[in-house]
């Protein structure tokens, strides 16, 4: 299958581009810049010179495919409403050079838009006053195609998608706990959430292209339920320091920012038991608290990362 993919050159993106070339697949990948061309050609990737702005390039993209990954995601997140508009108008671009084909349309969303404080299934509708309802929308315009001659469907990727070079909320919670000398979690801990290891994502996506009936909701969440209290006691074992209970507003302090604190203060554990069995997907590599002990989060070069993604005057700005 030849297919057209966006994001291939962001964290997630290069480990689908290998899984999906590794399957035997062709990739023709959106590069916004030389340096996202370069990183996708040594993946073994065609780039596709464009943006998620650009939608005729995006139509021609999905049009000369026989299958499309829809991976990007981004913007001014102090400006929701443009996100939506930038992500629902980029996914209907894609989708209607696909309309009446019958060809695969994969899109990416966050487990994060289900209700908190219960176990969610793929089955369930996601939650329009949830902290990722901004994700919402995009998931409705991609499975509307469904309805028009798509095999469209949605991977709800969990907020910890971890591995080398993570950059997302677990390398925020170390470079706190490094500069405050202690690993901290919110109230009793006992908060939970999914977690998937990057290559497992990576096959989730090609399975999904492969396999997925029309309209399906996946869930990528190679665990379910991974309390907050036991990623700080890890953190605070590998770096020799306490771990504490903070409140909420301490936590906002202690992250440098009320956003990060509100998100690690949820509940919303989901299973991935449907998505397993629609499309065979077996979760094999490291759990997040094994990435957390053996990999390179604790690395000068991951703590430097993650102060430049997440200090205060970056996040949202």
């Amino acid at each position: 299958m030849h297919v057209f993919l966006t994001g291939g050159s962001g964290q997630t993106g290069p480990a689908v581009v290998a899984e999906l070339i590794a399957a035997g697949h062709t990739v023709t990948g959106l590069a916004r810049s030389e340096a996202a061309a370069a990183r996708l050609s040594a993946l073994g990737a065609t780039p596709h010179h464009g943006s998620l702005d650009d939608l005729a390039s995006l139509r021609d993209g999905a049009a000369a495919a026989d299958g499309v990954v829809h991976l990007a995601f981004g913007g001014n997140f102090a400006d929701t409403e443009a996100l939506i508009r930038r992500d629902c108008a980029a996914i209907d671009a894609l989708g209607q050079a696909l309309a009446g084909s019958g060809k695969p349309f994969v899109s990416t969303s966050g487990t994060l838009v289900v209700k908190p404080g219960r176990l969610s299934t793929e089955h369930d509708a996601p939650d329009p006053d949830s902290v990722a309802a901004f994700r919402i929308p995009g998931e409705q315009t991609c499975l509307a195609f469904a309805d028009h001659g798509v095999r469209a469907g949605v991977v709800r990727l969990a907020p910890t998608v971890h591995g080398p070079g993570d950059y997302g909320f677990i390398p925020a919670l170390i470079a706190a706990a490094r500069r405050a000398g202690v690993s901290a979690y919110i109230g009793d801990g006992a908060n939970r959430w999914p977690a998937v290891h990057r290559l497992d994502a990576a096959r989730l996506f090609r399975l999904a292209l492969e396999n997925t009936p029309a309209g399906s909701v996946l869930h990528g969440a190679g665990e379910s339920a991974v309390t907050i209290e036991s990623i700080a006691q890890q953190i605070g074992r590998t770096l020799g320091i306490p771990t504490r209970s903070l409140t909420l507003e301490q936590a906002a302090e202690h992250l440098g920012n009320p956003f990060l604190a509100t998100f690690f203060s949820l509940d919303v554990p989901v299973s991935s038991d449907q998505t397993r069995a629609l499309v065979g997907w077996s979760p094999q590599h490291p759990t997040l608290l094994e990435d957390l002990a053996t990999g390179d989060y604790f690395t000068p070069q991951a703590s430097a990362r993650a102060e430049e993604i997440w200090a205060p005057h970056h996040v949202h700005s």
